[in-house]
């Protein structure tokens, strides 16, 4: 219908006259529809300018980033028992703000048990008996919650599943410690990790943090020898090498996209040696591929786990040029990267007494005070600190 017609039924209801239509009014007509089109058009444009809702998890729990992650790591046994209550105090009493919980372990349970539909209920442990319990303690005191993932170590799933692990012969392989590992290669074992993951994220982790993201220690020396399905990778037409770093850096760039929806933070643990060299070659570790591909990189740079390096031919006694000499070579290393993650490394806040007599010293204040330095000398204020026991130091000044 012409909109003259319009008009026209228009003005007859409230008794006003319209002429003939004639050259003039058929453009009037022209440049009232253009008029309408053109507001329409804008209307329409700015409706499309409005941000589209955006997906976001709701855990329940609020908790803002700290002004600088400073953390300790805290078992399941630790998070689940009294000692949690010390590690609490501790983080009110100081400027510590952040707690690494184990939620699947060195072992590869849960460290809690999931409800009965979940898939992880067999694996389940009753170490944790209340996670939100402890979540709404970390609200309350805003102590920044981290999860720790176990990946690729993981001796539970290895005996349940040997097709997803490495074999010697008929027996699922185990390293000289006892432990044994999955393989990397294999989206089964990828979605097994991120599904666990996913779960902590639910439940109100803010962060999750992978570890053993690697092959085993020394994997290329048995590569030829053990059994195992080379998945995707084997069709790759390079090495043995190349092979394994590739699904590292593939597993993490998938857990981080597949975490994404829930609103937390990916960071990786990683050898500190690894960014010393263009990759560790039988781990499959690439610090710089893996940086690229999350929100945070945590080099574990503890004194006494160096060889001689860096010039320095016992690196336990002399912790803060250690750390001040590989944190000078991370800041290049990261730099070289278009989006770096944050560095939050690893520091160390146990005594390395089976280094021997001459090779190690007692760490206490002195000592963790000075690899804290070390790193704010570097420009560098977040770190985490490791005890297997969490008995951490007292009386340490973390922000020297």
């Amino acid at each position: 219908m012409k909109w003259s017609k319009v008009a026209t039924s228009l003005c007859l209801v409230t008794m006003c006259f319209v002429p003939f239509q004639t050259a003039s009014a058929e453009s009037s007509e022209k440049e009232i529809w253009a008029t309408h089109e053109k507001r329409n058009f804008s209307l329409n444009q700015k409706e499309f300018a409005k941000p589209l809702p955006r997906f976001a998890f709701d855990s329940g729990f609020t908790f803002e980033y700290p002004d600088a992650v400073r953390g300790v790591y805290v078992t399941a046994h630790s998070a689940g028992g009294a000692r949690f209550e010390k590690l609490v105090k501790l983080m009110d009493t100081t400027d510590l703000n952040a707690m690494v919980v184990d939620i699947k372990d060195d072992n590869g349970y849960v460290t809690y048990i999931p409800e009965d539909s979940s898939p992880y209920a067999s694996v389940g442990q009753p170490y944790i008996k209340d996670p939100k319990a402890i979540l709404k303690t970390m609200e309350d005191k805003q102590i920044y919650p981290i999860a720790r993932v176990v990946v690729f170590k993981d001796t539970v799933l290895a005996n349940a599943k040997p097709e997803l692990s490495f074999k010697d012969g008929n027996q699922v392989w185990k390293n000289g410690r006892g432990d044994s590992f999955v393989n990397p290669f294999l989206k089964e074992v990828w979605d097994y990790n991120v599904g666990i993951a996913i779960e902590a994220a639910k439940m109100g982790f803010q962060e999750i943090q992978f570890d053993y993201v690697r092959f085993p220690e020394g994997f290329e020396k048995r590569d030829e020898e053990l059994i195992y399905d080379g998945g995707e990778y084997a069709k790759n037409d390079t090495d043995n090498v190349q092979k394994r770093v590739q699904a590292v850096t593939d597993f993490v760039e998938y857990a981080h996209e597949k975490l994404e929806p829930y609103g937390v933070k990916v960071s990786v643990d990683i050898f500190g040696y690894t960014a010393t060299l263009p990759e560790a070659p039988g781990i499959g570790q690439n610090f710089s591929k893996i940086s690229e591909n999350v929100d945070v990189i945590s080099s574990m740079i503890y004194p006494s786990h160096w060889t001689p390096y860096f010039g320095i031919s016992k690196p336990d006694l002399q912790p803060y040029e250690l750390v001040t000499e590989y944190t000078k070579l991370e800041k290049n290393k990261l730099a070289e990267l278009k989006n770096p993650p944050i560095s939050r490394p690893w520091l160390q806040d146990f005594t390395a007494s089976w280094l021997g007599s001459g090779n190690y010293k007692a760490y206490g204040k002195a000592e963790v005070e000075a690899q804290i330095k070390a790193l704010n000398d570097q420009g560098i204020n977040e770190f985490l600190l490791w005890d297997a026991g969490n008995s951490y130091t007292e009386g340490v000044d973390y922000t020297p």
